[in-house]
């Protein structure tokens, strides 16, 4: 709701601008307008900035005046270049394709710009009456000047102490409904709190009764039994008090044990739900940090430090009506004096620790981050001879996260030792009262001792509460961090009523364009027909979109233009379990599983039979060495497989395809690291399973496509050429300048 108004905000805003700089221009000429907030001829400074696109010109205004203007017709091109923390919108001149500069901006906009610069271009390629995503007219809605005051007003605050407040709060609410299913544990764990806190409240009197009665009373007639009674009543009451928290910590385990993996759950299943270029934006430290060790800070409140507090609040209570009710106000107030000193202290710090702790985290998890990277990297970081360089690397981070824990610490322990002792000045107060008491005859012994007891049962709670703020701090850190994971926007996801069905295997790829974050398409106008049962091999040199073309197929990214259908129908209409369940894949980056080679081979099918799984190897070209290892089939493959060479951990995983039985089958590279036999024997097997399945094959040895039904050659984007592997070479394009290289560098 807070984005949408901030959008409309946006938008109204523009329009003002418009209406300002150019109150003659047509509503229904204007295709585009955006913001740019950085001088194009004074680096660092800000300025206001607006670029508008009419079906004429590109007019930039900086700080209200027009700064240049080019004819839209003149342009063959626009793009963006990221510069270090800025983004350049250039245009290219038909005429001599000299680039202008048109505007720059920080990051802050950088998706927004990117996204028009895509969107312009469609146009400068296709002209507007073909390409009618012309955005909606700028004029409407010219009564929204309220809206926008209530978009403020709602957004105003947005980093305030009062939005922190309302989302820990929202946090907290939707932590509850995780807990909600094991209400009933923590209603008996409660009830354990009152019984344990009422049994606390007697001792002190049977204490008194203990010094008054028996050890300090004047009457000599004291009754042996009667005093053994007060003792063993005070035995009972601890063995009780013991039998009572074990049973309550005992409950509570449970119940948050279970809520914990309730949430780790959650969480696991959130980040598989989130499409490759989320992923990608985290490392795999800070994903398994927020797992682990930020759902264990939360595990860690609620079992240890939540129930603590709880009984300390009930007991706080439960002392100071004892106060009350003996009619010793004035000793109550004298034990509270110190308490809104402590709280105006922690109140002062309170915006100054948050931020540490939240840099804390942030400098722990690049540390984790680091760690990660050298430990997965291990073989290379050997090979190269560079343990000293990742130790230092690794020293750096670390000493950063030393720095921020020890500025945190200290600013900690200065605080504390003073609000301790502000807590310590109640109670030399009270020894003076009580001690006052006792000399004017007023109090005995035997009833200061009660309510010293209490009293220092008080000031537990009271210490307690001292040290909160730093547990309630890691652990809203934690839910925050656990939660904003939680509300990462899921890019790719299922419509309602998505179809699950058959895949036969016909797909078509209808004038597809495709681009990442940095502006630059990758894929661009792509169209391509393949039948069901083809053997279809993709060429081109590094960086043309191969494998950006296999994940939008495999939708883990979504097209920006055109359609991907398959049997007919859109992949966005398919579920996304029906659709990958029937493609198998054998990416460039094999990737094998800790376990054994069996576990590995039938990961993608669990309930398969040793038979399919050694004809699966046998096909691949697997089987002949996996016999050949002193444990077969059980041999273990170590982290990420590395105990075998490239080219056996690619059959393994050519066999876990094929043990999928797919309809579509996707190589990516597939043969890359064999050796001719063996990628011959695999070539064979291929053409004998094809005549059931759709095979698309990604490959740089171009003689692995020889039999392919048609090969598709990628050119800066495009589909540059398409045909058998004969037709391509007698039509000396593209393709056949790539075979021709490779026949000279088999050649040296």
């Amino acid at each position: 709701m807070i984005k949408e108004k901030k959008k409309n905000r946006k938008e109204n805003g523009i329009r003002k601008k418009i209406e300002k700089l150019c109150p003659a221009l047509q509503n229904d000429d204007i295709i585009s307008a955006f913001e740019y907030n950085l001088h194009p001829d004074i680096p660092n400074k800000n300025c206001d900035g607006l670029v508008v696109v009419t079906r004429e010109n590109i007019t930039v205004f900086l700080d209200g005046e027009v700064m240049s203007e080019l004819r839209f017709s003149d342009i063959s091109l626009i793009k963006t270049e990221m510069g270090v923390g800025t983004v350049f919108v250039y245009c290219e001149m038909k005429e001599d394709n000299s680039p202008r500069l048109i505007c720059l901006t920080n990051m802050t906009r950088s998706k927004e710009i990117i996204q028009e610069v895509k969107r312009l271009n469609r146009i400068v390629e296709y002209g507007i009456e073909d390409c009618p995503q012309k955005i909606e007219q700028i004029s409407k809605n010219r009564q929204d000047g309220n809206s926008d005051k209530e978009t403020h007003a709602s957004g105003s605050h947005e980093n305030g102490k009062g939005y922190f407040i309302k989302k820990n709060l929202n946090y907290i609410k939707r932590l509850w409904d995780i807990v909600k299913p094991y209400k009933w544990f923590l209603f008996f764990t409660v009830v354990f709190f009152i019984i344990i806190c009422a049994l606390n409240m007697i001792s002190p009197e049977i204490n008194r009764i203990l010094t008054d009665d028996y050890i300090n009373s004047k009457n000599g007639n004291v009754v042996l039994t009667d005093y053994v009674l007060v003792v063993l009543s005070m035995l009972v009451i601890q063995l009780v008090l013991r039998a009572i928290s074990m049973l309550r910590g005992h409950i509570l385990i449970f119940a948050s044990s279970k809520m914990v993996v309730d949430l780790r759950d959650m969480l696991f299943a959130k980040i598989q739900r989130l499409s490759l270029s989320k992923i990608s934006q985290k490392t795999a430290g800070d994903l398994l940090r927020r797992i682990s060790q930020d759902v264990g800070q939360i595990e860690n409140f609620l079992i240890r430090q939540l129930p603590n507090l709880i009984e300390q609040i009930f007991l706080f209570i439960a002392i100071s009506i004892i106060f009350i009710l003996n009619d010793l106000s004035i000793l109550l107030i004298l034990i509270l004096l110190p308490i809104p000193l402590v709280f105006l202290s922690f109140s002062f710090f309170f915006r100054k620790i948050h931020k540490l702790f939240h840099k804390a985290w942030k400098c722990s998890s690049k540390s984790n981050s680091v760690l990660h990277d050298i430990f997965s990297g291990i073989r290379v970081v050997k090979s190269f001879g560079t343990e000293k360089r990742e130790g230092d690397r690794y020293s750096r981070v670390a000493a950063e996260e030393r720095d921020v824990q020890i500025k945190s610490d200290c600013m900690w322990y200065t605080l504390m030792p003073i609000l301790q002792f502000l807590m310590c000045i109640g109670e030399f107060i009270i020894l003076f009262y009580v001690g006052n008491q006792i000399l004017g005859g007023t109090m005995t012994i035997g009833e200061m001792s009660k309510f010293s007891m209490y009293a220092s049962m008080m000031y537990g709670p009271l210490r307690m509460f001292s040290t909160l703020p730093r547990q309630i701090m890691n652990f809203l850190t934690s839910t925050t961090k656990v939660f904003e994971l939680m509300d990462e926007r899921e890019e790719i996801t299922d419509i309602d009523g998505a179809k699950n069905q058959k895949i036969v295997g016909n797909i078509d790829i209808n004038h597809i364009s495709f681009g990442y974050d940095s502006g630059k398409e990758v894929l661009n106008n792509v169209d391509l027909h393949i039948k069901s049962g083809e053997f279809i091999g993709v060429v081109g040199k590094s960086g043309v979109g191969k494998s950006t073309l296999i994940n939008l197929i495999m939708r883990m990214y979504d097209v920006e233009e055109g359609n991907i259908c398959i049997d007919g129908i859109d992949i966005r209409d398919i579920a996304q379990d029906c659709l990958r369940s029937q493609m198998g894949v054998v990416l460039q980056e094999t990737f094998l599983f800790s376990g054994t080679i069996y576990q590995n081979i039938a990961y993608a099918k669990p309930d398969a039979s040793r038979e399919e799984i050694i004809a699966v190897s046998k096909l691949s070209g697997c089987h002949s060495f996996i016999t050949k290892l002193p444990d077969g089939y059980d041999t273990k493959v170590g982290e990420k497989g590395y105990s075998l060479s490239g080219g056996e951990r690619q059959r393994i995983a050519i066999a876990r395809a094929l043990l999928h039985d797919p309809k579509i089958l996707i190589l990516d590279e597939a043969t890359a690291s064999l050796d001719t036999e063996t990628e011959k024997q695999i070539q064979d097997a291929l053409s004998n399973l094809s005549a059931n399945r759709t095979t698309i094959a990604i490959a740089h040895r171009l003689s692995t496509l020889r039999n392919a039904n048609k090969i598709v050659v990628l050119d800066k984007g495009k589909v540059a050429e398409v045909g058998s592997h004969d037709e391509l070479m007698q039509n000396q394009g593209i393709y056949y300048g790539l075979v021709m290289a490779q026949r000279e560098m088999s050649k040296m």
